[in-house]
């Protein structure tokens, strides 16, 4: 449009053709138009010219080409360098004389502009579910797979979980593990041990062995050191008073199971006459959450009892909140966590109090239904609905193995995602994707992706993995994963291509159409770098012929012989140019 008035009204001016914003064609367009809104109008993806568009426009004018990003800053010093070369070249053929523009160059050439490698995608972990103390609270007032039924007043009966009150507290875990040892017991070192003398064994773990006089302000939390065992069925019951002030009697009974209505065999633990309903409800609900409410009524019944049950952060939490002071009750509910997951651990690891038995494809593991009921809705639904693994012992887990399922298992526990040598993170996205544990997935990928690239880091070739990894990956669900194969084999094509070009033929047509419009380098810059090479070499032959004319017609002088015959040239001959 504007080249025909220029040439009619400038017809000596020369002119240099620009195409400007070239980071469009490699900048995400719909962040773009958000940010132009509502002062201009969106750009459209059809609207941005290819190279070659612009390289046909400039063949016709018959001027010089160029390309420019203020955002990337490139081509800015080409085009000005090049507009002076071309206004001094075109001064050179009026200014003939001046020897100065004679060594001035004609518009050179503009390399191809390379755009930036995107940088890999972030793998984000969503926080984790908030059901620390929503689910077990819940699960304390639902008595759905209680396995324990405390007495109180020998009237009240309150169903409860031996895997939640053993790992909170030392004297109920000291408890179900002497209710669930045999009659007879044989310790190293010694004969056969009866009840009697196992009652005694127990209670001697809670003193401190440094205290000669028996004082009771050194009692400790007490650790076990015997094997952990099943209870071996119904018995008669034991008295605990010469033990604990806390229990009276324990005993296997036939109950009807609340959920189910089915007798199943239950521990019956009658607890001492004095506590009362209300603050041990509260001190169970401390047992499950680690939080005491600073609204509570009864905090003096509340302490006596956990004094009774040796459960002496309890009884700090009540001072606190007496003392105005309910603030130092956080880190308490912080400490209370990380010594029950440690415990966890340790039931998961030994098979303590497992109610379910999960059959692998290599073998079993024994699990705890409250635990998972009250950390996966998956598997709250299945041991909760109507389904035949409510009612039964082992569960068929099928296409599963044993450290796939122990890495879930601490998870569903701990909150914590457990790295394992042999652990199969592929395996594992697919089991946390079956199991609807979105948050798990995304640890996994976090995982993964950081063994890829440490993998690669060391010189290992990465580029087979995550092949299968985008696969698999895409059918499960695992997104973040997705989009970092994606991006790995976008920035690496050629030699994906190079070394597996089957598997890339093989890929979807999503992935294919992915691939080309992703690609880096992407198409048009090879296109330009190929162009740009081919114009460089015919610029370069131009430019040594034109060398090689200006030599030929420079001005040569030869030495004359200094015969005086020399020096006048016969008739008939010229000066040689």
């Amino acid at each position: 449009m504007w080249y025909p008035e220029i040439k009619h009204f400038c017809p000596r001016a020369p002119v240099i053709l620009v195409g400007c914003q070239l980071d469009l064609r490699y900048a995400d367009l719909e962040a773009v138009n958000r940010a132009r809104r509502p002062l201009a109008r969106p750009i459209k993806s059809n609207e941005i010219l290819a190279p070659e568009r612009g390289r046909e426009v400039a063949k016709e004018l018959g001027v010089p080409y160029y390309e420019t990003s203020v955002v990337a800053q490139f081509g800015i010093k080409d085009v000005f360098d090049n507009a002076i070369r071309a206004a001094l070249i075109s001064r050179r053929h009026l200014q003939f004389w001046k020897s100065h523009l004679r060594n001035v160059q004609r518009p050179l050439l503009q390399a191809p502009f390379l755009p930036p490698k995107p940088p890999p995608p972030i793998i984000t972990v969503p926080p984790p579910p908030s059901s620390t103390e929503e689910h077990p609270a819940r699960l304390l007032e639902d008595p759905h797979c209680a396995d324990v039924i405390l007495v109180l007043q020998e009237r009240q009966k309150i169903f409860a979980h031996k895997i939640y009150l053993a790992t909170s507290s030392s004297k109920f875990y000291d408890l179900f593990i002497m209710d669930g040892a045999p009659e007879e017991a044989e310790w190293p070192g010694r004969g056969p041990l009866s009840g009697r003398e196992l009652l005694m064994r127990a209670a001697s773990f809670d003193v401190c062995e440094s205290s000669d006089t028996g004082d009771r302000a050194n009692l400790r939390a007490c650790t076990s050191d015997g094997t952990l065992r099943e209870s071996q069925g119904a018995r008669q019951g034991q008295l605990l008073s010469s033990w604990s002030r806390a229990f009276v009697s324990i005993q296997q009974e036939l109950v009807e199971d609340p959920g189910t209505y089915a007798p199943r065999p239950m521990t019956v633990v009658h607890m001492d006459g004095s506590m009362l309903l209300g603050p041990f409800r509260a001190v169970l609900r401390y047992l499950y959450t680690g939080q005491l409410d600073e609204h509570e009524k009864e905090l003096m019944h509340i302490a006596h009892i956990a004094e009774m049950l040796e459960v002496f952060d309890l009884r700090m939490m009540v001072a606190n909140i007496l003392n105005n002071e309910a603030f130092m009750n956080q880190e308490i509910t912080k400490a209370f966590h990380v010594r029950r997951t440690n415990r966890v651990k340790e039931c998961l690891a030994k098979g303590t109090f497992s109610d379910v038995v999960f059959k692998l494809d290599d073998g079993t593991i024994s699990a705890h239904k409250p635990l998972l009921i009250s950390s996966c809705d998956w598997m709250a639904a299945m041991f909760g609905g109507p389904f035949v693994e409510s009612c039964t012992k082992e569960v068929l887990f099928p296409n599963t193995t044993r450290t796939c399922m122990r890495a879930v298992l601490e998870y569903l526990y701990t909150g914590r995602f457990c790295s394992r040598a042999d652990l199969d993170a592929m395996e594992l996205i697919v089991l946390a994707n079956r199991l609807c544990l979105p948050h798990l997935v995304a640890l996994t990928e976090l995982y993964t992706v950081t063994m890829l690239m440490e993998t690669a880091l060391m010189g290992a070739d990465t580029d087979g993995d995550v092949l299968v990894y985008l696969d698999m990956a895409q059918f499960h669900c695992a997104q973040q994963l997705t989009g970092w194969c994606l991006h790995h084999i976008c920035t690496n094509y050629n030699s994906v291509c190079r070394k597996f070009p089957r598997d890339m033929k093989a890929k979807s047509a999503e992935n294919q159409d992915y691939f080309e419009k992703q690609r880096w380098p992407p198409v048009w810059y090879l296109k330009e770098d190929d162009h740009y090479q081919r114009a460089r070499k015919e610029r370069d032959k131009e430019d040594y012929l034109y060398q090689r004319r200006q030599c030929k017609r420079k001005w040569l002088f030869w030495n004359l012989p200094s015969s005086p015959s020399s020096h006048s040239p016969p008739s008939g001959s010229s000066a040689v140019i």
